[in-house]
């Protein structure tokens, strides 16, 4: 459409100049004495738009004239600036190919270039990002070689260069010169100083996603559980992780921390630490309850820690393992009937039981909790049924453990050895 009507257009000045020069009889006179000249104005107005053609393309000529040193050293500039870039790519692609002698052969080069070119006064508007990323590139071949003396020089040469950029450019070029030094720092096994890196980074960059990864391994390494579980929590809430394999990690974090601590109190605070999603998972809640009981806490504490889970264990999709650890948990925590709300719990162990009067690990809980309120014949019965489904070495070595004090109780030795004897075969 627009070309049709630049088209439209020019065919109608070409009418109307047509019209006007075939109807302009006008004349022009020129009075040179003792003559006169009279000229149309037509080629009056011809002869003057060539002239002014022809000023123009001399200008233009004498201005491509005089600009053909500028042009000369614009191009030298060019050749030089491209041949920096590709020095730079050069050992960009070395070193991702593994080939770090020669990465950091090439990033010498951009420097040596660069260098040459600030001396003859052409200087890039992106050398300061050059220099740096340069040097970082250097600093990255010298780390793959072991040479931590070479790498702590070209680090130092590239935070040197990039506080010397712009506000907008000094910031990202810093912020990534930390980072790579956190990371090589991680992998020289020095965990402390990589925490202090990533320290000093301002809060914003301490919560991109590869700032929290560098953290957590950072905190693993240094044998802090607490910050790694903070940390891990993070990443599972931006999605760094599958949510399996964010429940796994943050299980064994928790598994972890529950190593370091070594009284009741400490393992209160843990467990008051923890989020309501890391609460829910039945093994955490079982191995927190089992610890604290062990440190000497309360069994009542521990059982109400139990109790939200209670309901799960008939209906949730838990695995073999979390069911054991759970069902140890609760046996752990009635080991004395006297003690608060034993008697509910046996109410509720009972209820579950017969809510479900096939399931071997429900049997046996049930019957280690009558046995530890004395009910010997309730206890006998679901422990003899129990043992003949339990497929947990743990809880059937226990159940049989149990049954034969109960044979040693009634006076019959033969029973009793003969569990004892199943017992120790498992």
């Amino acid at each position: 459409m627009r070309a049709a009507l630049w088209l439209l257009s020019l065919f109608a000045l070409a009418v109307a100049g047509a019209w006007l020069a075939g109807h302009n009889n006008g004349t022009v006179a020129f009075f040179l004495s003792p003559y006169r000249v009279d000229v149309s104005l037509n080629l009056v107005l011809l002869v003057f738009g060539a002239v002014v053609l022809v000023v123009v393309l001399a200008q233009q000529a004498l201005s491509a004239l005089l600009s053909l040193p500028r042009q000369a050293q614009r191009w030298r500039l060019q050749q030089k600036e491209r041949a920096a870039h590709a020095a730079l790519l050069d050992s960009i692609s070395h070193f991702m190919a593994g080939r770090f002698l020669r990465a950091r052969k090439a990033a010498q080069t951009t420097l040596i270039k660069e260098a040459l070119l600030s001396e003859a006064g052409m200087s890039l508007d992106h050398a300061v990002s050059l220099r740096t990323l340069a040097h970082i590139m250097a600093a990255e071949s010298a780390h793959a070689l072991q040479d931590k003396g070479l790498r702590q020089h070209h680090w130092a040469q590239a935070v040197f260069h990039a506080n010397q950029a712009n506000v907008t450019e000094r910031q990202t070029l810093m912020e990534g010169a930390q980072l790579r030094a956190a990371r090589w720092l991680l992998d020289d096994r020095d965990a402390q100083a990589s925490l202090d890196r990533l320290h000093e980074l301002s809060p914003a960059v301490g919560r991109r996603m590869v700032a929290m990864r560098l953290q957590l391994k950072a905190a693993r390494l240094a044998g802090q559980p607490a910050q790694a579980l903070e940390t891990a929590a993070l990443l599972a809430k931006h999605r760094a992780f599958t949510p399996a394999a964010a429940d796994s990690l943050i299980r064994g974090l928790i598994m972890e921390w529950l190593t370091h601590v070594h009284d009741a109190d400490a393992t209160h605070r843990l467990w008051n630490a923890l989020s309501s999603a890391q609460r829910s998972m039945p093994d955490v809640v079982a191995e927190v309850a089992l610890r604290f009981m062990a440190q000497g806490g309360s069994a009542v504490l521990a059982r109400q820690w139990l109790l939200p889970l209670w309901p799960q264990l008939l209906t949730a999709q838990w695995t073999p393992a979390q069911c054991v650890r759970f069902v140890r948990a609760v046996e752990s925590s009635l080991l004395d009937p006297d003690l608060g709300d034993a008697r509910q719990w046996l109410a509720r162990v009972e209820s579950a039981q017969q809510a479900q009067p096939r399931d071997p690990r429900l049997q046996y809980l049930s019957g280690m909790v009558c046995l530890r309120h004395q009910l010997w014949g309730k206890s006998q019965s679901l422990l003899s049924q129990a043992v003949k489904g339990l497929q947990e070495p743990e809880l059937g070595r226990s159940a049989w453990c149990a049954l034969a004090e109960l044979a040693e109780q009634r006076q019959e030795p033969i029973a009793a050895a003969q569990a004892w004897k199943q017992a120790a075969k498992i």
